[in-house]
C-alpha cells in the first residue's frame, strides 16, 4: 500500500517560501519518492506505510503554514526518483484532498480523499483531532515533547534535568498537550488510512477455486 501527500504552503508570500525547510523536517521519514518541491510553494512524497504518512501530515501541521492533502493510492511502477515524473491515482486523490483543505477555513488544514470515500473521511476526521492537538501546541509545551519518546518510562525526570526545570513542569506540559493522548490514537488514524485503499482484490487465480 502506498499514501501520496501534497503539501503545499499557505502564506509564502508574508513569510518567504519554506519549502526546504519542510523538506529537511521530513527528509528522516522513510519513503518511496523522497518529499520534494512539485511545483512552487509545494511539496509531495509518496510513502508506503499509513504510520508514515500519519507522522509526515502532523509534522506539516505542526507549523501552522501548510494545506496538508493525503491520497491514499500509490504511483505507477516503475517508481521514480522525481515526483514529477510519476503517475498513479493516489496523485489523483493527494490533489483533490489537497483542494479541500485549502478551503477549510478555520478548521485544521488537512484532508483525505481515497477508493473507500467513507472511510476516508472517518480517517480525515481522526486525523484533523489529532492536527487540533498538535496545532495548538506552545512552543513551551514543544520544548519538552521533542525530547520526549513514545513509550519510554522514567524520561521525565531526565528532560526535567536537561531542561533545568521541575519533573512536575514536564508532567504539566504533557498533560496539557495531550502527548500521551495523540501517541494513542495515531494507530487508529493509521488503521482508518489502511481500510481506506478499499477491500483488497483477489488475483484471477484465487477466483478459480
Amino acid at each position: 500500500m502506498q499514501y501520496v501527500l501534497t503539501i503545499n504552503q499557505r502564506d509564502s508570500r508574508e513569510v518567504g517560501d519554506l519549502v526546504p525547510e519542510l523538506i529537511r523536517e521530513l527528509r528522516h521519514l522513510p519513503t518511496v519518492v523522497p518529499f520534494q518541491r512539485s511545483v512552487g510553494d509545494e511539496l509531495q512524497g509518496v510513502v508506503e506505510s499509513a504510520s508514515t504518512a500519519v507522522d509526515a501530515a502532523l509534522r506539516a501541521i505542526r507549523f501552522r503554514r501548510w494545506h496538508v492533502g493525503i491520497g491514499v493510492g500509490g504511483v505507477l511502477p516503475p517508481v521514480p526518483e522525481s515526483i514529477l515524473d510519476a503517475d498513479g491515482f493516489g496523485l489523483v486523490y493527494a490533489r483533490r484532498a489537497v483542494n479541500r483543505a485549502q478551503k477549510t477555513g478555520e478548521r485544521i488544514p488537512l484532508a483525505v480523499e481515497g477508493p473507500d470515500a467513507e472511510i476516508a473521511g472517518e480517517a480525515e476526521a481522526v486525523l484533523r483531532l489529532l492536527g487540533h492537538l498538535v496545532y495548538t501546541r506552545t512552543d513551551a509545551e514543544w520544548k519538552v515533547l521533542d525530547l520526549m519518546t513514545p513509550g519510554a518510562r522514567g524520561q521525565q525526570k531526565l528532560i526535567a534535568q536537561e531542561l533545568g526545570i521541575s519533573t512536575q513542569a514536564v508532567s504539566k506540559a504533557v498533560l496539557r498537550s495531550h502527548w500521551m493522548e495523540e501517541w494513542a490514537t495515531r494507530p487508529a488514524a493509521a488503521r482508518l488510512l489502511d481500510l481506506a485503499h478499499g477491500p483488497a482484490v483477489l488475483p484471477p487465480a484465487a477466483l478459480a477455486y
